[in-house]
């Protein structure tokens, strides 16, 4: 379905070409200037020099030869040469309508659908997930989301980090533990145990303890970075502990995921690249793209438009060890063999954006993917508490995800019992629902590459640019027409007509604006424009809530018009934080 201002500035298009000038020249716009129009277009001015002509009497040519206006309604010319549109109001009501009988709510899928990987999430294993890893988490889950709802075939994939340093670590510390242990008996031919010898928060004890050891002591750390060795290269008894390790950790993660909703299509780490990294590395020695720089193999990856200095993707160390570099080649090898996509996006730290711009023009210049397929990097900025600094316990530590979800969904239980009685049961549930919407929107609302301030108090606020003024906005639409329809009205089938008064049609223009929205987030990866989308619609909703009376309207036919008009952006509203990752609740 065609985008409301598409068919504006087609009729505005063929004024300007029957006025002798280019029909490029009539690019729409919404209006910086809402007070005075909904929509202009600069092309006058744009055209002044091209035709030797006073840009405001070419507006007025324009305006005219316009003879095709079932879109446009007012139209007027203003010096120096802009040209002012306002939306026609039956035509508003029709465009609206068609939105309501079409699929999807007629959103502009599209017409050859790409095969997109997004590579989000990367924690690494037998760590708890702390608040360092929300963002990643949260962004990449409604890029895809995105991307999914504009027609693209989408795979995330959480890209586990389960194959370095820390795994030697864990191995050395559980050995020096529990000697007696299977899994260090060079000796043992037996099956190993089925289950772990350890819990997960045995596990998430054992890593710092055995980090903070390695620093302290030489010999412990020469024995770990052995074992990561052995792994590394098939030791059975600690290929079995790295099984246990990942059984357990995994687990945990998909437990603290499914509490902020983001779902993983693929499980995969950087163990599942391991096997690509010896042919990967000989083929690029092969080809010449490799070479021994200072003792390590590197790819030159510097061009010469390059206006600052990009040093080389170094593939392995002098002592033959892997790099994030190789893992990261290697699971690109991976990915296109068994997957082909045409794009992979990486939702990352924004300081980590020279590693990606070293990796994606390394596996362009060997071929590992081929030149069509766009490798794409969203780099997002930190989350910080109210003095500014990275977010932290109230102890100063790094605060778990797991007791962020849990503090907020509390904060949202005591705020839904302060305000009416409730059972246990549904305020638990609901609390948890509106917890989710206040953290996830108060983090997609900032433009992903910008660090921003986690303030508790405003992000569970119920009024304000909010998640929970936003799910508040949806219940108060359900709650108006669940009493129409409990007043004996069928709500099937009824049409929105052309509006009253200025607060109807700015509602009706803002829902008309869904499909433009929904396109410019998938394109830009910007998922903070659907955020300031629905708050400009629940407050275009809340101000015509306000000024009309809905339900007591005594003409039926309005009153039908409006819950047509509620029901579409209801909808509208349901399926745009469906893409941010979070739901409404039916009351609050």
């Amino acid at each position: 379905m065609n985008k409301i201002i598409d068919f504006i500035e087609d009729e505005l298009g063929a004024a300007f070409e029957k006025a002798g000038y280019d029909r490029s020249l009539s690019k729409v716009t919404v209006s910086n200037r809402p007070d005075l129009c909904e929509y202009q277009c600069n092309g006058a001015m744009a055209g002044a020099k091209a035709y030797h002509k006073a840009p405001f009497m070419i507006a007025e040519d324009v305006i005219a030869n316009l003879t095709e206006r079932a879109y446009i309604g007012e139209i007027g010319a203003v010096k120096p040469g802009f040209i002012n549109i306002k939306l026609d109001r039956d035509a508003a009501a029709a465009y609206l309508n068609e939105m309501r009988a079409a699929k999807e709510l007629g959103i502009g899928k599209a017409d050859d659908p790409q095969m997109i990987m997004v590579d989000y999430g990367g924690p690494n294993v037998a760590k708890p997930l702390h608040v360092g890893h929300l963002r990643s988490a949260i962004i990449g889950e409604s890029v895809k989301r995105i991307a999914k709802k504009m027609g693209h075939k989408v795979l995330g994939d959480i890209h586990l980090g389960d194959w370095g340093y820390q795994m030697g670590l864990i191995i050395t510390e559980l050995r020096e533990r529990k000697p007696e242990l299977p899994y260090f008996d060079e000796a043992f031919e037996g099956e190993y145990p089925e289950e772990a010898p350890f819990t997960i928060s045995e596990l998430e004890e054992i890593y710092p303890t055995a980090s903070t050891k390695a620093k302290e002591d030489e010999a412990y750390r020469e024995n770990a970075l052995h074992a990561t060795y052995l792994l590394q290269n098939g030791h059975k008894g600690y290929t079995a502990v790295w099984e246990h390790i990942m059984k357990v950790s995994v687990a945990d993660l998909k437990k603290n995921y499914d509490n902020l909703n983001v779902k993983f299509d693929l499980w995969k780490g950087e163990s599942d690249a391991q096997s690509d990294i010896p042919d990967m590395i000989a083929r690029l020695k092969a080809d010449g793209f490799a070479h021994v720089d200072q003792g390590a193999l590197v790819i030159d990856v510097q061009e010469e438009s390059d206006t600052k200095e990009i040093p080389p993707c170094m593939i392995q160390k002098s002592d033959g060890a892997s790099l994030y570099g190789t893992t990261d080649l290697a699971t690109l090898v991976q990915r296109q063999r068994d997957y082909g996509p045409d794009k992979v996006i990486y939702v990352a730290d924004k300081r980590q954006e020279l590693h990606f711009e070293q990796v994606f023009r390394a596996a362009k210049k060997t071929g590992i993917v081929p030149g069509g397929t766009e490798l794409s990097f969203l780099g997002f900025g930190t989350m910080n508490g109210k003095d500014g600094r990275p977010f932290k316990t109230r102890e100063g530590g790094i605060m778990r995800l797991e007791n962020l979800i849990a503090d907020i969904g509390e904060e949202m239980y005591k705020k839904i019992t302060d305000n009416r009685t409730v059972e246990e049961a549904e305020a638990r549930a609901t609390a948890k629902m509106v917890g989710l919407a206040a953290i996830k929107y108060g983090d997609l609302s900032n433009q992903a590459s910008k660090d921003y301030v986690f303030d508790v108090d405003r992000f569970t606020s119920f009024e304000g640019n909010t998640g929970p003024y936003i799910l508040y906005t949806i219940v108060r639409i359900k709650s108006i027409l669940g009493k129409y329809t409990a007043e004996g009205n069928e709500s099937d089938g009824l049409k929105i007509t052309g509006a009253d008064s200025d607060g109807e049609k700015a509602l009706m223009l803002e829902a008309a604006r869904y499909n433009e929205v929904m396109a410019a987030a998938y394109e830009e990866l910007a998922p903070h424009k659907i955020c300031a989308y629905i708050y400009d619609l629940a407050n275009a909703f809340n101000r015509f809530y306000h000024e009309t009376k809905i339900l007591a309207e005594e003409d039926t036919k309005k009153k039908e018009s409006y819950i047509a008009l509620l029901i579409l952006v209801k909808e509208i509203l349901e399926a745009c934080i469906d893409v941010l990752g979070f739901e409404a609740p039916e009351r609050m």
